[in-house]
């Protein structure tokens, strides 16, 4: 095994269990993917996987040996690279920032406007994802996302609390009945791809709604916004992303506290201390940080209203 591509190659189709999904990680296209991997099994004289209908591809002992290897190799190699990233005081080069749809949409592509305007000399790659990238293997070097931190050697920041609440057009709203507590039965709904689990809005309005009242489904959370604006249905939805939209109003005067949660802005350890990381943190994270009230769902601007009055400003949690 003297080509690491090789064993990279390996450690991707163990990671996502198919060729499709290991040649996108790769950045290379299925048919490469699908030479390689034949070339390497006859080179070394052994299946590394066994090829399952549908597609996924399931390691053999061998293939479990090899992307061991190749996993301690990779764990080894983006721990050098970390830290001699770390070591770098220079304002140009690449940084890889992670973040939902929503929050790119709202607001995070304005402050990096404002990021760049103050650096030019930094390349911004924004990688729209909902999935929870790895900053131990350099998948991304910041991430903002709605949870604390729990890894060890990972560094973050709390910039806010993101509330969210139920939205609907004003037009439908006058042809619905008033909502009687958060009992969604009988509204038309716009919700989450049938089968969704994980998410939690998407459990949420399963425990309040049932399926049948569900009239239009989508996996993309702005998508769900466009529809609401349509008039397709009710949505669920961040105050962030909902509030600003005059065309929407809350069924419900203030956030809803199970679908709490908190914004935050993260990095590595190791890279913590990069200058392009450092400055990141103070312009783009101070910048959010300043639209707490709209995260937070406080509700200043007279427009925004439910059944004719005013909805109650959300109480700050102490501390």
């Amino acid at each position: 095994m003297d080509d690491w591509n090789d064993l990279r190659l390996v450690l991707a189709i163990s990671r996502t269990g198919n060729l499709t999904g290991a040649a996108a990680a790769l950045g290379v296209n299925h048919s490469t993917a699908f030479r390689r991997l034949n070339a390497l099994e006859e080179a070394t004289g052994v299946r590394l996987f066994e090829r399952l209908p549908g597609g996924s591809y399931a390691p053999t002992p061998a293939g479990e040996r090899m992307a061991a290897a190749a996993e301690r190799i990779e764990t080894e190699a983006t721990a050098l690279d970390r830290e001699i990233a770390g070591r770098d005081h220079r304002l140009t080069g690449r940084l890889r920032v992670t973040a939902s749809e929503t929050l790119a949409y709202r607001l995070l592509t304005q402050q990096i406007a404002r990021f760049r305007r103050a650096h030019p000399g930094i390349l911004v790659e924004l990688a729209i994802d909902n999935r929870l990238l790895s900053l131990s293997r350099r998948e991304a070097d910041i991430a903002l996302r709605v949870m604390r931190p729990r890894e060890g050697d990972l560094y973050g920041r709390k910039l806010a609390d993101i509330a969210w609440s139920v939205y609907a057009q004003k037009d439908l709203l006058r042809t619905l009945p008033p909502l009687q507590g958060l009992r969604l039965d009988g509204y038309p709904l716009i919700g989450w791809e049938a089968g969704v689990t994980g998410i939690n809005t998407a459990d949420w309005l399963g425990r309040h709604a049932p399926d049948s009242s569900i009239v239009y489904r989508t996996s993309s959370l702005v998508n769900q916004l466009t529809a609401a604006k349509a008039g397709i249905g009710i949505a669920v939805l961040p105050c962030y992303l909902g509030d600003p939209e005059a065309d929407l109003v809350r069924l419900v005067p203030g956030p809803i506290p199970a679908l709490d949660r908190e914004l935050w802005i993260v990095t590595h350890a190791d890279l913590r201390r990069t200058a392009r990381v450092r400055a990141f943190f103070d312009v783009v994270g101070e910048g959010i940080a300043g639209a707490r009230g709209l995260l937070a769902g406080d509700m200043p601007s007279p427009e925004k209203k439910n059944g004719g009055e005013r909805s109650a400003p959300r109480r700050r949690k102490a501390g």
